[in-house]
Protein backbone atom coordinates (compact mmCIF):
# COMPACT_ATOMS: atom_id res chain seq x y z
CA UNK A 1 0.00 0.00 0.00
CA UNK A 2 1.06 3.77 -0.91
CA UNK A 3 1.68 5.97 1.83
CA UNK A 4 -1.08 7.93 3.32
CA UNK A 5 -0.82 11.50 2.35
CA UNK A 6 -1.89 13.55 5.77
CA UNK A 7 -5.03 15.90 4.78
CA UNK A 8 -4.62 19.84 4.69
CA UNK A 9 -4.73 21.80 7.58
CA UNK A 10 -8.12 23.24 8.62
CA UNK A 11 -8.70 26.29 7.46
CA UNK A 12 -5.77 26.60 5.29
CA UNK A 13 -6.58 28.45 1.57
CA UNK A 14 -5.07 26.83 -1.33
CA UNK A 15 -7.19 28.62 -3.64
CA UNK A 16 -3.85 30.87 -4.28
CA UNK A 17 -1.26 28.24 -3.15
CA UNK A 18 2.72 28.70 -5.56
CA UNK A 19 3.20 26.25 -7.57
CA UNK A 20 6.43 24.08 -6.40
CA UNK A 21 7.83 24.12 -9.99
CA UNK A 22 8.04 28.21 -10.06
CA UNK A 23 10.82 29.99 -9.31
CA UNK A 24 9.83 33.63 -8.73
CA UNK A 25 13.52 34.61 -7.80
CA UNK A 26 14.68 33.76 -11.46
CA UNK A 27 11.11 35.06 -12.85
CA UNK A 28 11.83 38.42 -11.50
CA UNK A 29 15.53 38.04 -12.45
CA UNK A 30 14.32 37.64 -16.09
CA UNK A 31 11.85 40.42 -15.61
CA UNK A 32 14.60 42.56 -14.50
CA UNK A 33 16.83 41.45 -17.79
CA UNK A 34 14.27 42.24 -19.93
CA UNK A 35 13.64 45.98 -18.57
CA UNK A 36 17.44 46.50 -17.99
CA UNK A 37 19.71 44.87 -20.69
CA UNK A 38 19.23 47.02 -23.33
CA UNK A 39 22.00 49.53 -24.48
CA UNK A 40 21.66 53.24 -23.45
CA UNK A 41 20.91 55.43 -26.42
CA UNK A 42 21.94 58.99 -27.32
CA UNK A 43 19.20 60.35 -25.34
CA UNK A 44 19.52 58.47 -22.29
CA UNK A 45 23.61 59.23 -22.27
CA UNK A 46 22.63 62.61 -22.47
CA UNK A 47 20.22 62.12 -19.41
CA UNK A 48 22.66 60.07 -17.73
CA UNK A 49 25.10 63.24 -17.75
CA UNK A 50 22.56 65.71 -16.82
CA UNK A 51 21.65 63.58 -13.84
CA UNK A 52 24.75 61.70 -12.88
CA UNK A 53 22.57 58.36 -12.52
CA UNK A 54 22.84 56.04 -15.59
CA UNK A 55 19.76 54.04 -13.25
CA UNK A 56 17.71 57.07 -12.76
CA UNK A 57 18.52 57.77 -16.69
CA UNK A 58 16.74 54.85 -17.38
CA UNK A 59 14.13 55.05 -15.03
CA UNK A 60 13.01 58.37 -16.67
CA UNK A 61 12.97 56.62 -19.67
CA UNK A 62 10.66 54.03 -19.28
CA UNK A 63 8.29 56.41 -17.87
CA UNK A 64 4.96 55.53 -19.81
CA UNK A 65 4.16 58.85 -20.10
CA UNK A 66 7.27 59.90 -21.97
CA UNK A 67 7.39 57.15 -24.41
CA UNK A 68 6.52 57.43 -27.93
CA UNK A 69 2.58 56.46 -28.22
CA UNK A 70 2.29 59.00 -25.21
CA UNK A 71 4.22 61.96 -27.19
CA UNK A 72 2.27 61.20 -30.49
CA UNK A 73 -1.37 61.18 -28.56
CA UNK A 74 -0.33 64.35 -26.89
CA UNK A 75 0.84 66.16 -30.01
CA UNK A 76 -2.09 65.12 -31.66
CA UNK A 77 -4.94 66.44 -28.95
CA UNK A 78 -2.81 69.66 -28.88
CA UNK A 79 -2.47 70.21 -32.74
CA UNK A 80 -6.94 69.43 -32.31
CA UNK A 81 -6.67 72.38 -29.44
CA UNK A 82 -4.73 74.14 -32.39
CA UNK A 83 -7.35 73.61 -34.99
CA UNK A 84 -10.27 74.52 -32.47
CA UNK A 85 -8.53 78.25 -32.07
CA UNK A 86 -8.77 79.06 -35.33
CA UNK A 87 -12.12 78.31 -35.59
CA UNK A 88 -13.74 79.48 -32.59
CA UNK A 89 -10.88 82.51 -31.40
CA UNK A 90 -10.62 81.24 -28.07
CA UNK A 91 -7.20 78.93 -27.22
CA UNK A 92 -8.34 75.73 -26.53
CA UNK A 93 -4.45 74.81 -25.90
CA UNK A 94 -4.94 76.70 -22.48
CA UNK A 95 -7.94 74.44 -21.85
CA UNK A 96 -6.51 71.31 -22.82
CA UNK A 97 -3.25 71.72 -21.71
CA UNK A 98 -3.61 71.41 -17.93
CA UNK A 99 -5.70 68.18 -18.64
CA UNK A 100 -3.10 66.43 -20.56
CA UNK A 101 0.09 67.37 -18.16
CA UNK A 102 -2.06 66.08 -15.29
CA UNK A 103 -3.24 62.65 -17.05
CA UNK A 104 0.83 62.49 -17.73
CA UNK A 105 2.17 63.01 -13.94
CA UNK A 106 -0.17 60.89 -12.92
CA UNK A 107 1.20 57.75 -14.90
CA UNK A 108 4.28 59.01 -14.36
CA UNK A 109 3.56 57.28 -10.83
CA UNK A 110 3.02 53.68 -12.22
CA UNK A 111 2.34 50.78 -9.87
CA UNK A 112 0.64 48.72 -11.81
CA UNK A 113 1.19 50.80 -15.42
CA UNK A 114 5.16 51.21 -15.38
CA UNK A 115 6.96 48.00 -16.35
CA UNK A 116 10.06 49.71 -14.44
CA UNK A 117 8.17 50.66 -11.57
CA UNK A 118 9.32 47.67 -8.60
CA UNK A 119 13.13 47.82 -10.20
CA UNK A 120 12.99 51.56 -9.82
CA UNK A 121 11.92 51.33 -6.44
CA UNK A 122 14.79 48.77 -5.59
CA UNK A 123 17.59 51.36 -7.24
CA UNK A 124 20.13 53.08 -4.93
CA UNK A 125 18.33 56.32 -6.07
CA UNK A 126 15.62 57.86 -3.27
CA UNK A 127 11.86 56.88 -4.51
CA UNK A 128 11.43 60.52 -3.84
CA UNK A 129 13.69 61.81 -6.74
CA UNK A 130 12.90 59.11 -9.01
CA UNK A 131 9.35 60.75 -8.85
CA UNK A 132 10.74 63.85 -8.78
CA UNK A 133 12.74 63.90 -12.43
CA UNK A 134 9.75 61.69 -13.87
CA UNK A 135 6.99 63.85 -12.97
CA UNK A 136 9.73 67.39 -13.73
CA UNK A 137 10.11 65.55 -17.21
CA UNK A 138 6.41 65.20 -18.09
CA UNK A 139 6.03 68.71 -17.44
CA UNK A 140 8.80 70.32 -19.17
CA UNK A 141 7.55 67.94 -21.96
CA UNK A 142 4.02 69.00 -22.11
CA UNK A 143 5.53 72.80 -21.53
CA UNK A 144 7.49 72.58 -24.65
CA UNK A 145 4.42 71.10 -26.52
CA UNK A 146 2.02 73.38 -25.20
CA UNK A 147 3.45 76.54 -26.04
CA UNK A 148 4.43 75.47 -29.21
CA UNK A 149 1.43 74.49 -30.11
CA UNK A 150 -0.01 78.19 -28.61
CA UNK A 151 2.44 79.95 -30.49
CA UNK A 152 1.05 78.84 -33.71
CA UNK A 153 -2.09 80.62 -32.85
CA UNK A 154 -2.62 84.45 -33.03
CA UNK A 155 -5.28 83.91 -30.20
CA UNK A 156 -2.79 82.20 -27.62
CA UNK A 157 -0.94 85.95 -27.64
CA UNK A 158 -1.20 87.26 -23.80
CA UNK A 159 -1.91 84.05 -22.17
CA UNK A 160 1.36 81.71 -23.07
CA UNK A 161 2.45 81.89 -19.77
CA UNK A 162 -1.13 82.25 -17.69
CA UNK A 163 -1.77 78.29 -18.29
CA UNK A 164 1.45 77.54 -16.69
CA UNK A 165 0.38 78.01 -12.90
CA UNK A 166 -3.15 76.10 -13.56
CA UNK A 167 -1.34 73.29 -15.37
CA UNK A 168 0.69 73.21 -12.04
CA UNK A 169 -1.72 73.17 -9.85
CA UNK A 170 -3.52 70.73 -12.10
CA UNK A 171 -0.20 68.47 -12.13
CA UNK A 172 0.24 68.69 -8.47
CA UNK A 173 -2.77 67.32 -7.67
CA UNK A 174 -3.11 64.68 -10.05
CA UNK A 175 0.24 63.50 -8.48
CA UNK A 176 -1.13 63.73 -5.22
CA UNK A 177 -3.81 61.81 -5.58
CA UNK A 178 -1.57 59.30 -7.63
CA UNK A 179 0.75 59.22 -4.77
CA UNK A 180 -1.41 58.51 -1.97
CA UNK A 181 -4.37 56.00 -3.09
CA UNK A 182 -1.13 54.24 -5.62
CA UNK A 183 -3.30 54.41 -8.31
CA UNK A 184 -2.50 56.62 -11.46
CA UNK A 185 -5.66 56.08 -12.72
CA UNK A 186 -7.24 57.85 -9.72
CA UNK A 187 -4.57 60.51 -10.02
CA UNK A 188 -6.20 61.21 -13.71
CA UNK A 189 -9.50 60.95 -12.45
CA UNK A 190 -8.72 63.83 -10.00
CA UNK A 191 -6.57 65.92 -12.14
CA UNK A 192 -9.07 65.87 -15.11
CA UNK A 193 -12.00 66.07 -12.93
CA UNK A 194 -10.70 68.95 -11.15
CA UNK A 195 -9.92 71.17 -14.02
CA UNK A 196 -13.29 70.07 -15.80
CA UNK A 197 -14.51 71.74 -12.28
CA UNK A 198 -12.59 74.39 -12.62
CA UNK A 199 -13.78 75.00 -15.87
CA UNK A 200 -17.60 75.03 -15.50
CA UNK A 201 -17.17 77.16 -12.73
CA UNK A 202 -15.67 79.61 -14.68
CA UNK A 203 -18.13 79.44 -17.44
CA UNK A 204 -20.96 79.21 -15.33
CA UNK A 205 -19.79 82.91 -13.21
CA UNK A 206 -18.09 84.74 -16.15
CA UNK A 207 -19.04 83.36 -19.00
CA UNK A 208 -16.30 82.21 -20.64
CA UNK A 209 -13.52 79.48 -20.16
CA UNK A 210 -10.72 81.11 -20.76
CA UNK A 211 -10.98 83.46 -17.16
CA UNK A 212 -9.41 80.24 -15.93
CA UNK A 213 -6.35 80.99 -17.13
CA UNK A 214 -6.76 84.73 -17.95
CA UNK A 215 -7.98 86.23 -14.18
CA UNK A 216 -5.37 86.87 -11.66
CA UNK A 217 -7.92 86.49 -9.11
CA UNK A 218 -7.43 83.01 -9.50
CA UNK A 219 -3.40 82.54 -9.16
CA UNK A 220 -3.65 82.35 -5.52
CA UNK A 221 -5.59 79.79 -5.31
CA UNK A 222 -3.64 77.63 -8.48
CA UNK A 223 -0.19 78.11 -6.31
CA UNK A 224 -2.14 77.27 -2.93
CA UNK A 225 -3.43 74.04 -4.35
CA UNK A 226 -0.02 73.16 -5.54
CA UNK A 227 1.61 74.17 -2.95
CA UNK A 228 -0.38 71.86 -0.60
CA UNK A 229 -0.42 68.94 -3.18
CA UNK A 230 3.47 69.40 -3.02
CA UNK A 231 3.49 68.81 0.42
CA UNK A 232 1.57 66.12 0.06
CA UNK A 233 3.34 64.26 -2.35
CA UNK A 234 6.34 64.79 0.17
CA UNK A 235 4.54 63.24 3.23
CA UNK A 236 3.96 60.37 0.84
CA UNK A 237 7.40 59.82 -0.34
CA UNK A 238 8.79 60.55 3.18
CA UNK A 239 9.63 56.63 4.24
CA UNK A 240 13.17 55.24 3.46
CA UNK A 241 13.44 52.53 1.45
CA UNK A 242 12.45 48.92 3.58
CA UNK A 243 10.37 50.60 5.87
CA UNK A 244 6.10 49.68 5.76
Amino acid sequence: MGAIESPEPEGRDTAFAMPADVDIDRVWIGVAGQVWRRQPGRLELLATRLLRSPGLARALLTTPSLLLPWFVATLVILCAGVAATYGTDQSAVALIAPALSAAGIAYAYGPGIDPAWELARSMAVNDRMVLLVRALGVFLLDTALGLAAMLISSAATGIVVGWLIPMTAVSALALAVATMTRSPNLGVLAGVGGWSAVLYMTQATTGSFADAVNLSAFTFFYLAIAALCAAIVLYATRMTRGTG
